[in-house]
């Protein structure tokens, strides 16, 4: 709620909640919460120097936040901890975060796609209407980071990230009873934590260090798949 700021003027503009179809609203959602107790414990080798690792524990980390209406769940993930046999360094289990992120993935993806059509407080007010809780200041430290490009779907004349698609596809997908692992969410969500940024820092010759940025993505959705996800949320909805 924003004052006109006229002298005089005490009338005060109500900013509304940008207007989503139910449907996309309910796509998004399913995708989240499919993340809620999921286990991540696979780690092939130390990320740092490339040796074996153990097992040393298993953290909870929390994924996301959704709203409806006035009730708050928050979504968790189970993500399991190694040492390195050679550097002794401490490392988590692939897992469904960017580097140095705290939310999850698909939220992130989710942003960014939004981004990339309308200005970055706007795609957070987006994200609000959807039932995503994230505060504006943790948004706008976000919004100045590199990305990787983050493959996308215009569905309702929205950017929406395959990712988000195809988690919301196998939970459709899965046997009733029966969860998506987080082996097959990772390989849906394109392994967020394996992405390697551009590095900004020259090194002593005065050369850029360079790493090209790299993201293993899911294959593309196909405009069957897209349809038979919604139909499916319409029938359970």
């Amino acid at each position: 709620m924003h004052s006109t700021g006229l002298p005089g003027h005490s009338m005060e503009i109500i900013m509304r909640p940008p207007h989503i179809p139910p449907m996309l609203t309910d796509i998004v959602q399913t995708a989240v919460s499919t993340y809620d107790g999921m286990e991540f414990t696979h780690l092939a080798a130390c990320p740092f120097c490339g040796s074996p690792v153990q097992g040393y524990d298993t953290r909870q980390k929390k994924y996301a936040v959704l709203k409806d209406r006035e009730r708050e769940r928050t979504i968790t993930v189970r993500v399991k901890r190694f040492t390195c046999r050679s550097c002794n360094k401490l490392c988590n289990a692939d897992e469904p975060f960017y580097p140095d992120s705290r939310i999850g993935s698909l939220v992130v993806d989710l942003y960014f796609s939004f981004a990339t059509t309308m200005p970055g407080c706007r795609a957070a007010r987006l994200l609000g209407a959807m039932g995503i809780k994230v505060d504006r200041t943790t948004w706008k430290n976000y919004a100045g980071r590199r990305m990787p490009e983050i493959p996308a779907t215009e569905i309702f004349g929205m950017r929406l990230p395959t990712s988000v698609l195809a988690i919301s596809d196998l939970k459709a997908r899965s046997p009733r009873g029966e969860g998506v692992t987080g082996a097959d969410a990772l390989a849906a969500c394109g392994f967020p934590s394996t992405y390697q940024a551009v590095t900004d820092a020259a090194p002593a010759g005065g050369r850029r260090a360079t790493r090209k940025p790299k993201r293993k993505t899911a294959g593309p959705i196909s405009t069957e798949m897209q349809s038979d996800s919604m139909s499916r949320q319409a029938e359970s909805s």
